[in-house]
């Protein structure tokens, strides 16, 4: 059995949760801000968390952030805001979902659902070799990229999406390969998850955001000059 930590100021909010993932089989636990919502992390095992952002004592992001660095679960980030700043930034702390709110219970678990089997699922192939160009080196087998020398540090998405992308250099790769290879079939979103991860790839590799090259009203590919 999966267990759920929800975590929300909001008791009502926390109730309908509970209420709607227990039918689905899931065990839930509560906190009622980041702060608890970080000791409880600390003591307990979770399968995946379910985060408001606004929180009192310290915010989704913040508590995000901080069982991160500890334990690598995955996270379903919930927000009043849906603006794209807002997205960007719970996608560059790792997160695995965003779900604004007011939100449909029965959506939320099928998101959950979603989210649980990727994280069981999803493996980046092993290749015994190392992808160099320039001062670009990915190491595929130990999953570290470096860019002359220093370390980049990515969300796991964002290596699983970079890796593909390498893997298919050369290939014109539509959104919707992407996202089925990448996120998987039962994918619960939209193409702007893919534009959002692309785009956070570049930033995180800098010099070399321009081999990821957009073709309009196509997808992606990753191009060299060699």
């Amino acid at each position: 059995m999966n267990r759920l930590l929800v975590v929300d100021d909001e008791k009502g909010i926390r109730d309908m949760i509970r209420k709607y993932a227990e039918f689905e089989g899931y065990e839930v636990a509560e906190a009622r801000d980041g702060m608890e919502a970080v000791e409880l992390c600390r003591k307990e095992s979770f399968d995946l968390i379910i985060m408001d952002v606004m929180m009192p004592h310290l915010d989704g992001f913040s508590a995000g952030k901080m069982i991160r660095r500890e334990k690598d679960i995955p996270l379903i980030i919930l927000s009043a805001r849906g603006e794209e700043y807002d997205k960007i930034h719970g996608f560059e702390i790792g997160i695995d979902d965003y779900v604004v709110k007011p939100f449909s219970p029965k959506e939320l678990m099928m998101r959950i659902s979603a989210v649980l089997k990727r994280a069981r699922n999803q493996r980046v192939p092993v290749e015994k070799d190392v992808f160099v160009y320039e001062d670009l080196c990915i190491d595929f087998t130990a999953r570290i990229v470096t860019i002359e020398g220093k370390r980049v540090d990515m969300t796991p998405k964002e290596y699983a999406l970079f890796f593909y992308l390498v893997k298919n250099k050369g290939i014109a790769l539509t959104r919707e390969q992407l996202i089925k290879d990448v996120w998987g079939y039962d994918f619960y979103g939209d193409d702007r998850t893919l534009d959002t991860h692309i785009k956070l790839l570049r930033k995180s590799i800098g010099k070399y955001a321009t081999l990821i090259v957009t073709l309009r009203g196509v997808g992606y590919r990753f191009e060299t000059k060699q």
